[in-house]
């Protein structure tokens, strides 16, 4: 490998751990703006194996919004990370696979200021697919599958129309 190649690819490593940072913040801060800009144009999410829904990044994020509403505390930690890039179009590395492991640990509202161990923590593994657009990475899809929780279930609000 020659070092140009080798700095690509460790620039774009850095990008795409980036957008993964993002997505974490974006759902714990509930910016739900930058959220549904982490994405494609056509990106799903699916959350179905934690209760939730799938569906484009827009109508998710309109869930995950009511559904994260009654826990204003949460940290979502997103760890692990394994990045393998891949082909689109005949241009190596125009896409990439992440799977990463996840603990989102989260407080009920109303109780003790945040302060004091959370209410629910939820664990698992996510699957980001991930692709090179004029704007950047972006993801294409992302598949949560939830693996263990542990506290008061969230309560599952209407799916978005």
């Amino acid at each position: 490998m020659t070092q140009r190649v080798e700095l690509a690819t460790v620039r774009d490593r850095l990008a795409v751990d980036g957008l993964i940072t993002e997505y974490a913040a974006a759902v714990d801060d509930g910016d739900w703006a930058a959220y549904r800009r982490l994405f494609t144009a056509d990106g799903r999410v699916d959350y179905r194996s934690a209760g939730g829904i799938e569906g484009d990044a827009a109508r998710v994020a309109g869930w995950l919004a009511r559904a994260l509403e009654r826990f204003p505390v949460r940290q979502h930690l997103i760890v692990n990370r394994r990045v393998r890039f891949g082909v689109h179009e005949q241009d190596t590395g125009d896409t990439a696979g992440v799977r990463a492991d996840y603990l989102s640990p989260m407080r009920l509202a109303g109780r003790d200021g945040g302060h004091g161990a959370p209410d629910v923590v939820l664990g698992g593994r996510y699957a980001f697919a991930l692709l090179r657009t004029d704007d950047g990475w972006r993801f294409s899809e992302v598949v949560v599958e939830e693996k263990w929780r542990h506290g008061v279930p969230p309560a599952d609000p209407a799916p978005a129309r």
